[in-house]
């Protein structure tokens, strides 16, 4: 389930960098950790951690990551089976190798419970001592991972799955570009050209059984003299096939905790015709998006085109339907308290899902990670998995909230950005939103730039005409000031 958002190219000393950098000190986003926590840290990248008995550094893994990246979660190599199908190996750091549970690091770790991104950086899970270097699978450095091994049949679905600790060796640090233009010259080799080949097996089987996936293309915020311009980058194939095998590895994963009735699920119900779904449809309207009536959202969505700058911008809004999303935890051993999920499906996924490949930011992960191994390996989870397993679900939706909300306040940033020069000008919009009880105040969506911002008109005026377009005066745009608002022109 990828999901790309903003990043900015605008200098240091550039307003909108001003103005992000204030926002995280008006937010109290935390800039360094409690000194305890970042000492235990230190200590464990210093100590060398237990290693595990089973020694595949011989396996020649590689990362797919974008250049610059540190945070190296997972590695992957893909090969031939004998008779038919592939062989995947999916190696996840091993971040419980490194973070004892009940220390100070723990604490600040359940405190964040997930990296927070900016467009310009990022508020880390871990402290970058372990996150961007102990933890993470540098090249050409043994490490210790939770190493999966998939067997999959040669249409793609899994026959055989394995997982135990190992110390592992990233033997080569590539990038999705990268990848892909040694794919499109020929001069891939051959576990890379089965990236591909199984990338493509997975997207039918996806497909097959109604999932969804959201191509999300990045948006750059350039600048131009005096004016930020939006651009939008769609990530190269290479990635999304990458990010097939993370999907394949999670729905693999919920089934092994779902087979052995301890459990930390990532589910997301079924989206209604009305609510969300109603809103994206006047979204798509506003855009200019080919939606019609009769057209399911996943058969429309793969219809979509991510280097169009407006089927671009309608992608990003797609993505903030995930947030419906939430943890299940469920325990065998105390199914009054924890009882086995009614439902364990996420819906975009159409198949129980969970997450357990991106540990460096995720403090689920590591959870999901010790349950998967337990199962696998026939034991009953360790006690210090289970005891946090109920406070798991408010801690993520905590720390989804704070992610969230400044993923909100970055982008009222950015938009009042793009606009900040245009104050008083007159632009077409659509109305997406109407609040309730104040039929003439909502929210309206311009085409170009694909902005989306608040709108008031006289309460004793006409009400806004909702799924209609309405011509709008920019009120207000002022980055770090004041976000964008309109009038009614």
């Amino acid at each position: 389930m990828p999901r790309h958002g903003t990043r900015v190219t605008d200098e240091e000393s550039g307003p909108l960098r001003g103005a992000l950098r204030a926002l995280r000190e008006r937010t109290g986003a935390p800039a360094a950790f409690p000194p305890a926590a970042q000492a235990e840290a230190e200590r464990a990248a210093r100590r060398r951690p237990r290693l595990p008995p089973h020694d595949a550094t011989w396996l020649p893994l590689f990362t797919l990551d974008p250049p610059g990246a540190r945070e190296l979660e997972r590695a992957l190599h893909l090969a031939r089976r004998p008779g038919g199908g592939y062989r995947v190996h999916c190696a996840v750091a091993d971040v419980a190798a490194f973070v004892s549970p009940g220390g100070a690091l723990d604490a600040e770790t359940h405190r964040r419970a997930v990296a927070v991104p900016y467009p310009d950086a990022r508020v880390p899970l871990h402290p970058r001592v372990l996150g961007e270097d102990a933890a993470s699978l540098l090249p050409d450095h043994d490490r210790p991972a939770l190493l999966w091994e998939l067997d999959l049949a040669s249409d793609g679905t899994v026959v055989r799955a394995g997982l135990r600790r190992a110390l592992v060796r990233s033997h080569a640090r590539l990038d999705p570009a990268g990848v892909q233009r040694a794919l499109d010259t020929g001069t891939a080799e051959e576990p890379l050209v089965l990236l591909r080949e199984t990338g493509l097996l997975l997207r039918e089987l996806e497909r097959a059984r109604g999932g969804i996936s959201l191509p999300v293309p990045v948006q750059e915020v350039v600048r131009r003299g005096d004016r930020y311009l939006p651009e939008y980058r769609t990530p190269p194939p290479a990635e999304e096939w990458g990010d097939r095998i993370a999907v394949l590895t999670q729905t693999t994963a919920a089934g092994l905790m779902l087979a052995a009735g301890t459990g930390v699920l990532r589910t997301l119900p079924a989206l209604p015709a009305a609510g969300p779904l109603a809103t994206l449809r006047r979204t798509a309207r506003a855009l200019g998006v080919t939606w019609p009536d009769t057209m399911p959202y996943p058969v429309m969505l793969r219809a979509l085109t991510p280097a169009h700058p407006q089927h671009a911008a309608f992608l990003q809004r797609c993505a903030g339907l995930l947030r419906r999303a939430h943890y299940t935890v469920f325990d065998r051993e105390r199914p009054a308290r924890l009882p086995a999920p009614a439902d364990p499906v996420h819906a975009a996924v159409a198949a129980p899902y969970a997450h357990c490949t991106a540990p460096l930011r995720r403090l689920a992960d590591r959870y999901a990670l010790e349950l998967c191994l337990a199962a696998a390996s026939g034991r009953d989870a360790p006690e210090w998995v289970r005891s946090a397993l109920a406070g798991l679900p408010g801690e993520m939706a905590a720390g989804a909230a704070r992610a969230a909300e400044a993923e909100r306040a970055c982008a009222a940033l950015v938009d009042a950005a793009l606009l900040r020069d245009r104050v008083g000008e007159i632009f077409d919009a659509h109305v997406v939103d109407v609040l309730p009880g104040r039929p003439t105040a909502g929210t309206v969506h311009l085409r170009d730039p694909a902005v989306r911002g608040p709108v008031e008109g006289d309460p004793a005026g006409p009400p806004l005409p909702l799924g209609h377009r309405l011509r709008v005066r920019l009120a207000e745009a002022d980055p770090g000031r004041a976000d964008v608002r309109f009038a009614p022109a």
